[in-house]
């Protein structure tokens, strides 16, 4: 493939980064690579994978020159990171991010950054509960979408261009308003990973229920809820602070829904849940026609991956 990008600054290098890295440089789409993490371990590993041409310190070295930077840390570390790097960047750079949350980041990172700098949001919508540079693949954003929030006034060529980035690494573009794409990952994400996040804690505490019966017994439902529930607790400590009114408008729906269904087994309303298991059953056959998850049994995962 042609090279998109000179030189590209990859600030973090959990599973996003890495798996940017590797992508990147496995189609050829740029033709230099820096990066820099926050732990010596971490840039140890990347340096050991071969993952970028230049691995730095801080981040202020990393991005000096770099054409395109793309900030793959926590949403929480953002503002602190765009007031260290503003002053860094070339002019006529694009500045992006990797984040779940995008008001937010328009709002924390937008004042730092120099008006000669395009500052273009994205959120890949791809990941794994796993974290940290050896955890990344380069297929990682295949047929998975990447919806990227620009400013009304961003300049055509430069989101031309992100969009060019990603799609060469295999993701859908979506161009959506920051305060939707918020409302939407909190329904298809945000809340989703609280109410896993909740049924394992839940598990924990009942006392009637063992430790090593929850293990030995686990069925595919809440075997699939520890999934969701071992993601990276920084990330989503970040996540749910930074969007809290969508998170928190959605839970209360979500409660609304669950106190109907409770009603509804309370009373023997066995009419009622299969309508509603039937809607909701729905929804999965559309998310497999769309190529979003596989239809084969137990999602797919080989026996040796099986938990």
């Amino acid at each position: 493939m042609t090279e998109i990008y000179d030189r590209v600054a990859l600030i973090g290098m959990g599973l996003i980064g890495s798996s940017m890295a590797l992508a990147l440089r496995e189609r050829g789409l740029v033709a230099e690579i820096s990066c820099t993490s926050k732990t010596r371990e971490t840039r140890e590993a990347v340096a050991e994978l071969g993952m970028a041409d230049q691995i730095c310190d801080s981040p202020e070295e990393a991005v000096r020159d770099a054409d395109l930077v793309v900030l793959c840390t926590p949403v929480g570390t953002y503002r602190q990171l765009a007031e260290r790097i503003g002053p860094e960047l070339k002019r006529g750079a694009t500045l992006s991010d990797v984040g779940s949350v995008k008001r937010m980041v328009i709002e924390s990172v937008g004042e730092s950054v120099p008006e000669s700098v395009h500052f273009i949001p994205a959120h890949p919508l791809a990941g794994t509960e796993f974290s940290g540079p050896r955890a990344g693949f380069s297929t990682l954003f295949e047929n998975r979408w990447c919806l990227l929030t620009p400013p009304q006034d961003v300049d055509p060529e430069a989101l031309k261009r992100l969009i060019s980035l990603w799609e060469a690494i295999g993701a859908n573009i979506e161009i959506m308003d920051p305060d939707h794409h918020d409302l939407v990952l909190a329904v298809t994400s945000h809340a989703p990973h609280l109410i896993a996040y909740t049924m394992v804690g839940l598990a924990d505490h009942i006392k009637r229920v063992t430790n090593s019966e929850v293990v030995k017994y686990s069925a595919a439902g809440f075997r699939d809820f520890t999934r969701i529930a071992a993601s990276d607790p920084t990330m989503w400590r970040d996540v749910f602070l930074s969007n809290r009114d969508a998170t928190i408008e959605i839970l209360g729906r979500f409660t609304e829904e669950l106190f109907a269904l409770q009603r509804a087994i309370r009373t023997g309303d066995g009419d009622h849940l299969y309508e509603y298991f039937t809607r909701t059953r729905a929804i999965r056959r559309g998310i497999i026609e769309a190529g979003q998850d596989t239809p084969a049994p137990d999602f797919g995962r080989s026996p040796s991956h099986k938990d």
